[in-house]
C-alpha cells in the first residue's frame, strides 16, 4: 500500500466483545493490552443480548475511558428499546466520555410476536442522537458526538434489493452519520462495488472496509449464521483443508491482508478489523498492511503479544 506524503494516514480501529463470564475477561484485556500497543483510532464495543451482556458492554466502555489510552466507539442498537432508554444510554455515554456511537437498528427478536422497540430503522436512532446531543453541547466542549453505521457489501437478508440498501446507507448519512463500517464481506470486489453504487447514489460519508482474519472454519460459518453472508467458498475449502492451527492462522491473516489492499487502492480511508477478542491475527494484518502509522508500534508490541 502506498502512502502520499500530504495524505491522511489510514484510520485503524478495532471491534471487541465485552466478556461473557469471567473466564473470558482475561482474554479481552490482554487483548486491549496488546491492541492498545498499535495506537488505534477508536475501538468500537458491541451491545446487545441480554440484560447481562449489555451490562458488560457498558462495563467495558468504562474500563477502556478510565485504564487506557484506547477510544471507545460504543455500540447502540434500538430494537427492544423504548426512546426513553435510549435517551438514557446516550446520556450515559456522554456522561462516562464517550465521543463516537455506532448507531445500529440491530437483530430482530426471534418471537415473532416479540418487541422490536419504538424505533424500526437505525436512521431513527440516529436522529435522537443528534437531539441528545444539542442538549450536552456543554459538556461536548461545543462539539459532536461522532455517529457511525453499518454499510453492506452484499445485499441484508432481510433486504428486496443491494440497491434499497445504498438508499438505507443514503438516508442514515442524511439523518447525520459521520461514516459508515461495513459488514464482513469475502470478496474484494464486493467494497468496491458498495462504494461505487453509494457514490453514484450520492452518499458522501467515508466507507471503511471491515475484515476479519478467520482462523477456523468452524468460526466462518457461524459467522455466516450471524450476518447472512455466504462463506466463500475457496477460503472454507482452505481452511478445512488445512494442516494445522498455524497454516489456518496464515489463511485467515492472507485473506484479510488482500481485502483490505485491495479497498486500500480503491481509496478507502482506513480499515476495521473484527477481533472475535483475537488480537493476534489483527497484529498480523496490521504488521503485513504496514500501515504508516502503526509501524513502529507493532514492532514494539511483539514483546506484549508474546507474553499473552
Amino acid at each position: 500500500m502506498s502512502i502520499t506524503p500530504s495524505a491522511a494516514p489510514p484510520s485503524l480501529s478495532y471491534e471487541l466483545y465485552p466478556p461473557v463470564n469471567r473466564d473470558a475477561t482475561e482474554g479481552v484485556f490482554n487483548s486491549i493490552e496488546a491492541l492498545q500497543a498499535t495506537n488505534p483510532d477508536y475501538v468500537s464495543v458491541t451491545y446487545s443480548g441480554t440484560h447481562a451482556r449489555r451490562r458488560a458492554s457498558l462495563e467495558l466502555i468504562e474500563h477502556l475511558i478510565q485504564n487506557t489510552r484506547l477510544r471507545p466507539l460504543a455500540h447502540l442498537t434500538c430494537v427492544g428499546e423504548s426512546r426513553q432508554s435510549l435517551e438514557n444510554l446516550i446520556r450515559h455515554f456522554i456522561s462516562l466520555g464517550v465521543r463516537g456511537v455506532l448507531a445500529l437498528r440491530g437483530d430482530l427478536p426471534t418471537d415473532p410476536d416479540g418487541w422490536r422497540g419504538e424505533f424500526p430503522f437505525a436512521r431513527y436512532l440516529i436522529e435522537l442522537i443528534r437531539e441528545v446531543e444539542t442538549e450536552h453541547s456543554a459538556a461536548l466542549a461545543g462539539g459532536r458526538l461522532g455517529v457511525g453505521v453499518a454499510a453492506y457489501p452484499i445485499q441484508h437478508p432481510e433486504s428486496p434489493s443491494f440497491e434499497h440498501d445504498v438508499e438505507v446507507l443514503l438516508a442514515k448519512e442524511r439523518s447525520g452519520a459521520n461514516y459508515a463500517i461495513t459488514q464482513v464481506y469475502f470478496r474484494p470486489e464486493e467494497y468496491t462495488n458498495l462504494v461505487d453504487a453509494a457514490r453514484r447514489a450520492g452518499v458522501g460519508i467515508p466507507i471503511i472496509p471491515g475484515v476479519i482474519p478467520l482462523n477456523s472454519l468452524k468460526r466462518l460459518n457461524r459467522l455466516a449464521s450471524m450476518t447472512g453472508v455466504e462463506p466463500d467458498p475457496i477460503l472454507a475449502h482452505a481452511l478445512e483443508t488445512a494442516s494445522s492451527d498455524a497454516e489456518r492462522h496464515y489463511i485467515g491473516v492472507n485473506a484479510a491482508v488482500t481485502l483490505a489492499r485491495r479497498a486500500f487502492d480503491d481509496g478507502a480511508p482506513g480499515v476495521h478489523l473484527y477481533t472475535f477478542n483475537d488480537h493476534r491475527g489483527s497484529l498480523d494484518v496490521i504488521e503485513r498492511l504496514e500501515l504508516p502509522r502503526t509501524r513502529a508500534q507493532v514492532s514494539n508490541s511483539w514483546a506484549a503479544r508474546a507474553a499473552v
